[in-house]
């Protein structure tokens, strides 16, 4: 599964990283320490999006990486396809305009030596022209490159699928950014429903 090769990546990519399969009770799972991991704020207006460029920030998050900008995406916007959300009525475009290797990242508290697992959604859309056929997001832990996980699906709108992976926290403040892998000719690369949970303390 591809699930199991992303959380083998990350155990060799940085020692600091561990994936652990240790089941998570309903109590630690309950609370999801992203902010905003849905990117519902700012609202942005039906059928349009806003642009932050990097070194801004919206709530719980800041833009990253090279040059270049993402985009809060309303689910009621179209191009190419339809591009509903995986969470809630928006997500983002880690392509924005600009295409680049750019991405966002959020801090969350942790507990040095507790593995945390992170969940999310990446959407691929198929489509003709510069609208790509996979979508691809490199997670980035501490500054640290740990694992790249590819959505190949395609449809008639924007699909989404689910990745989960686990570390293990090396501080009590832990910087998680997800950053496009999209080439240049490829505008499109949506992420929404960004979760991270306690799984087991030491």
């Amino acid at each position: 599964r591809e699930e199991g090769k992303s959380m083998k990546t990350i155990k060799y990519a940085a020692p600091a990283l561990a994936a652990l399969c240790v089941a998570a009770s309903p109590a630690l799972a309950a609370k999801n320490l992203a902010k905003n991991g849905s990117f519902e704020k700012p609202v942005v207006g039906d059928g349009t999006y806003q642009l932050f460029n990097t070194g801004d920030s919206f709530k719980s998050w800041t833009v990253v990486g090279d040059a270049g900008n993402v985009a809060i995406v309303s689910g009621d916007f179209s191009y190419c396809v339809a591009l509903p959300a995986a969470k809630g009525k928006q997500f983002v475009d880690l392509t924005g305009t600009s295409d680049t290797p750019t991405g966002i990242q959020t801090s969350v508290k942790t507990s040095p030596g507790s593995t945390y697992s992170v969940t999310f959604f990446l959407g691929n859309i198929v489509g003709s022209g510069n609208c790509g056929t996979t979508s691809t997001v490199n997670l980035v832990i501490d500054g640290v490159p740990v694992a790249s996980f590819t959505n190949k699906k395609g449809g008639d709108q924007q699909v989404w699928k689910k990745f989960s992976t686990e570390f293990t926290a090396q501080n009590p403040t832990t910087t998680i950014a997800f950053m496009n892998g999209d080439p240049p000719d490829d505008t499109a690369n949506g992420l929404d429903g960004v979760s991270v949970t306690l799984v087991a303390a030491p």
